[in-house]
């Protein structure tokens, strides 16, 4: 079935090419309402799904008593006083250091590590030429989960109702740490780069995968349970501990690192918009468990859009349950990156997928950006464009999989939706606009 492709398919490249130029003449979308104050900006209407059903505010009716600015971890953990819901603005400045004690020293594994537990130990104690195959268990194990209880005990920190965290000049950082957005609503994040939220002990479990894998958790920011949460001008990355440059254990890669962003259980109305995300494995889970159907059937519905994301090995996103909307993303993936896939569509997932761009290296395929986990599903795929040029990437899938073919109608029609751009000129728009330093909060300034 033949389906159209900027307009109707048979627009010459050329038509398509002024297009994208004319887009770039235009603000990249509208600047959200906040009188000059991007700490006080509310999500636009008609921007994803974040902005049904009464919108996205934050913090934005903070009184001057809870307009906090915080330089370290201590008075990060002040200002959200652990995730009561009074409306609060907090701008971070500087690099913040989630593994830091209450005077701001940093920690390391080491100072972490209880009962006995070191890396060397554990090692030697669950070798699988000496354990075999069997889930860890006894006392190594039991040092590994106490101490990984109290790396939990620093690194997590739990956001309420009614915020707004945003970072102050170009350089806001959390670093190491995990935000919890948990079982709350109306929450905004914005203009941070969250880097390296690193497990120091990983579980060993032999038998995920057919030869074992290192399991760690701490996600940079879980969406759990919650509604009306905007995730806007943030980079998310490994950084300065990307996975290529860590050591194999039992012949596995020492994972360190979980998700840079997870949406599940429960959680609904989210807008994801103009950030970045690079350097990682496991991106972003919609729905975290088959099983999962009575938290999330009707529920996870997001809207990606304008967002880059380069150099991830999958889950850009992978989706359970929701109704998703991925528009005007450019997916760029250099030559020696992993790369995995982009789309993962499980059970009952709803994706729509329409007008990005991709930037794939010679050695990829079309069919590789789309992985189908549950037999029996459909994604709706249309007008996305591969090194400048309109591919069907739906058609590209199922020709390479003709045992797992996918339906082309998730079954619903987005129409919360900011300007759609043309997929010739998103990447010079998500290249010049997304990610973290593009607000300014503090200074009155909202580049965009």
């Amino acid at each position: 079935m033949q389906r159209k492709v900027c307009q109707a398919r048979v627009m010459a490249l050329a038509g398509c090419a002024s297009l994208a130029l004319a887009a770039l003449a235009v603000p990249a979308q509208a600047a959200p309402r906040h009188g000059g104050d991007p700490a006080r900006a509310v999500l636009p209407e008609n921007d994803g799904w974040a902005s049904a059903e009464g919108g996205t505010t934050g913090g934005a009716a903070a009184d001057a008593d809870h307009v906090f600015t915080v330089t370290n971890r201590a008075e990060l953990a002040a200002a959200l006083n652990d995730g009561d819901d009074t409306p609060k603005i907090i701008k971070v400045k500087g690099t913040i250091h989630g593994n830091a004690d209450d005077q701001g020293a940093p920690l390391t594994c080491e100072d972490y590590q209880r009962d006995g537990y070191t890396l060397e130990k554990y090692l030697q104690a669950y070798d699988p030429a000496v354990w075999g195959d069997a889930d860890p268990s006894g006392p190594m194990e039991d040092a590994r989960a106490a101490s990984a209880a109290e790396q939990n005990k620093r690194v997590k920190l739990n956001v309420g109702s009614n915020t707004t965290l945003i970072g102050v000049g170009d350089d806001a950082t959390i670093l190491g740490a995990s935000l919890q957005i948990r079982g709350v609503e109306n929450v905004i994040v914005r203009n941070i780069t969250f880097e390296d939220t690193y497990d120091c002990f990983p579980q060993w479990d032999p038998t995920d995968g057919e030869n074992g894998a290192w399991n760690s958790e701490y996600d940079n920011v879980v969406v759990y349970g919650s509604r009306h949460v905007w995730i806007d001008h943030n980079t998310f990355t490994d950084g300065r501990r990307p996975d290529s440059e860590q050591p194999r254990y039992f012949g596995q890669l020492f994972q360190q690192h979980d998700g840079l962003l997870d949406i599940v259980r429960g959680a609904d109305l989210v807008t994801v918009s103009w950030n970045v995300f690079t350097e990682h494995d496991k991106t972003i889970l919609l729905g975290n468990s088959d099983g999962a159907t009575a938290d999330d059937r009707g529920k996870l519905r997001t809207t990606f859009h304008h967002n880059l994301f380069e150099d991830v090995n999958e889950r850009a996103p992978r989706v359970r349950f929701g109704q998703v909307d991925s528009y005007n993303n450019h997916f760029k993936q250099n030559e020696g990156a992993k790369y995995g896939y982009t789309w993962g569509i499980g059970k009952e997932a709803a994706l729509v997928a329409e007008h990005n761009a991709f930037t794939l290296h010679k050695g990829l395929a079309p069919a590789d950006t789309i992985r189908q986990w549950t037999p029996g599903t459909s994604m709706t795929e249309r007008n996305n464009w591969v090194n400048g040029r309109y591919v069907d990437l739906l058609a590209a899938h199922n020709a390479a999989n003709p045992d797992r073919l996918l339906g082309d109608d998730a079954g619903w029609t987005p129409v919360l939706r900011t300007r759609v751009h043309h997929p010739l000129a998103v990447p010079y728009l998500v290249g010049r606009h997304a990610g973290a330093g593009e607000l300014k909060a503090g200074n009155g300034k909202d580049r965009r």
